[in-house]
């Protein structure tokens, strides 16, 4: 069985995976036996935490940076990643952003960085790699989704949004492109310790509330995604197309 999640001659572009659920994502596939492209706004194109520790696993790790806030970077980075790694096996569109305000204050600012960094992006990066994909005839794409993508949330409309329109990109890539051996499917985290959720954890009420309806009793940790990763991007899940794969400790369960 140890067979079947081998990713050893694999290439992996993770994006956003400076820290937090990327970071472990892309370690993940490392320890599996892939080599592992990482881009995100601000990650060290030398000495990283991630490249050393992906490095120490006897893997190579090849760092860019791209804001992908705008479009011509997206756009401009996946050209140049496609030139610099003719193939790349498995792509997981992790890299996103989340601002908080009330709907009825929220900035048309907030609404486009958001729209761009978590929607827009993806679809880019998912379009543009993918038409290798599909020349080869394998693949696999991860989108990073979330409860948001069945919820609305509170003070967070273009996040709301944008992760609602993930989960139908992923469905709509899916039912395009498996039959041509792209496997397209997308993990939902629940609430997680990380940065995107400190503004949560730090209010009292809230965090109370969250985890008295969490059925696991904890909010979750990156770590958390190494398995569910693992298996959308490895030969486990051939299979598995379109789905909404969620991490949540049973919260949509509840």
């Amino acid at each position: 069985m140890s067979n079947i999640f081998d990713l050893a001659g694999k290439t992996a572009l993770v994006t956003g995976c400076k820290r937090g659920i990327g970071k472990a994502m892309a370690l993940a596939l490392a320890e599996a036996g892939a080599d592992v492209i990482g881009v995100s706004a601000s990650l060290e194109l030398q000495g990283s935490a991630v490249e050393k520790e992906i490095v120490a696993l006897g893997r190579k790790f090849y760092a860019y940076q791209c804001d992908f806030g705008k479009r011509e970077n997206t756009l401009e980075f996946a050209a140049q990643v496609k030139a610099d790694h003719p193939v790349i096996d498995i792509l997981v569109n992790n890299a996103g952003t989340i601002l908080r305000k009330p709907i009825a204050e929220h900035p048309d600012e907030y609404w486009d960085e958001v729209i761009a960094v978590n929607q827009t992006a993806p679809f880019i990066l998912t379009r543009e790699i993918g038409r290798e994909m599909i020349a080869r005839g394998s693949g696999k794409v991860i989108f990073t989704a979330s409860l948001l993508s069945f919820q609305g949330g509170i003070t967070v409309p273009g996040y709301a949004a944008s992760k609602g329109a993930i989960s139908s990109l992923t469905k709509a890539f899916a039912n395009e492109w498996a039959s041509k051996g792209v496997n397209v499917n997308a993990i939902a985290p629940g609430y997680i310790a990380t940065d995107n959720t400190s503004a949560l954890r730090e209010d009292q009420d809230r965090s109370t509330s969250i985890l008295s309806r969490i059925p696991a009793g904890r909010w979750g940790t990156p770590e958390d995604f190494k398995g569910p990763t693992l298996f959308l991007a490895s030969a486990a899940s051939d299979y598995v197309h379109g789905t909404i794969l969620t991490v949540d400790g049973g919260w949509m369960g509840r």
